[in-house]
């Protein structure tokens, strides 16, 4: 059964249309990524979820409640992070959050229990007193996200929960929501980064100007869009004999040998980076740098384009 479908879905501010026909369902368990550039949609469709926007047309179901005519339901099965953090930064960590749990109206021995669960989920429990203004951006943006499961909701929209933070905080975060991810929830996370996402969604949805424009396992958007992983790589015994061994692995596109290192093409769905590892090793290859190159929304996006053209 399908935790969040949304079907033709479409809102507009005013004269602007804003999201354009989105239509797409989240399997109960399954990690949604929503990709796309700011402006593209993401946060709009979210709110919609989250019932804090009407859509102007088509429906959006969680659990199978409508969102526009059930919200109070709905609201009980959601824990809504938006891209903001919000104020109340002269509390502490564990006040904020004893201040969120009793609007759920959970209350007395079990509310001291479940704030002291989230606090450890998201690895807070050390700075329970501490101010929310003395916190960083990235304790900032999980102690919001320990927010969203006071109430143990089945569903979690994220919106851009790693935006803005630093290299160890977007580490950090996505660890809390690989976790999630065992715990069964449901989750749609939104951002604007493919590679943010690769390693915690199931399947992912490329949105622009409002409209799904792909969809599915990474793995097979990268087949259908034919895109190919550049791996670059420094070895000190190349030569060109080894060169034109590994131009001949199956998986291989293309090498290119530059000044200092070789540009290596790689088929993803037939030759995945580690196996490329082992093979160059498996060719004798010395290698002291051997370096992915990160697959970002821009070059998705002209993919598309091109696709769109041909």
């Amino acid at each position: 059964m399908a935790m969040v479908e949304v079907e033709d879905l479409q809102v507009r501010y005013g004269r602007q249309l804003a999201v354009r026909g989105l239509s797409f369902a989240i399997p109960a368990g399954e990690v949604f990524g929503f990709i796309g550039p700011n402006g593209a949609g993401k946060t709009t469709t979210i709110k919609v979820l989250a019932t804090l926007l009407k859509p102007s047309g088509g429906v959006a179901r969680v659990d199978g409640l409508d969102v526009s005519r059930r919200p109070r339901k709905v609201r009980r099965r959601i824990g809504y992070m938006p891209d903001f953090f919000g104020v109340y930064g002269d509390l502490t960590a564990s006040e904020y959050l004893h201040f969120f749990a009793a609007a759920y109206r959970i209350q007395g021995p079990r509310r001291r229990g479940i704030v002291r669960d989230v606090l450890a989920l998201t690895d807070l429990t050390d700075k329970a007193d501490t101010q929310v203004d003395a916190l960083s951006r990235g304790m900032k943006q999980r102690l919001s996200l320990s927010r969203t499961l006071l109430h143990d909701p089945d569903v979690l929209l994220l919106d851009e929960p790693a935006s803005g933070l630093d290299p160890r905080a977007r580490i950090e975060i996505r660890e809390v929501l690989k976790e999630l991810k065992r715990m069964g929830k449901t989750i749609l996370v939104s951002s604007h980064i493919l590679h943010e996402l690769a390693q915690i969604c199931t399947r992912i949805g490329i949105v622009e100007a409002g409209r799904l424009v792909a969809e599915g396992a990474l793995e097979q958007i990268y087949r259908e869009l034919g895109l190919k992983r550049i791996v670059h790589v420094q070895i000190s015994n190349v030569s060109d004999d080894l060169v034109a061994r590994v131009g001949a692995l199956q998986g291989v596109a293309s090498v290119e040998r530059q000044l200092d290192r070789l540009c290596i093409r790689i088929h993803q769905e037939t030759l995945g980076v580690e196996d490329l590892l082992d093979a160059l090793r498996g060719l004798g290859a010395r290698i002291f740098m051997f370096q992915p190159e990160v697959m970002d929304m821009e070059t998705v996006f002209m993919k598309l384009t091109e696709g769109k053209a041909t």
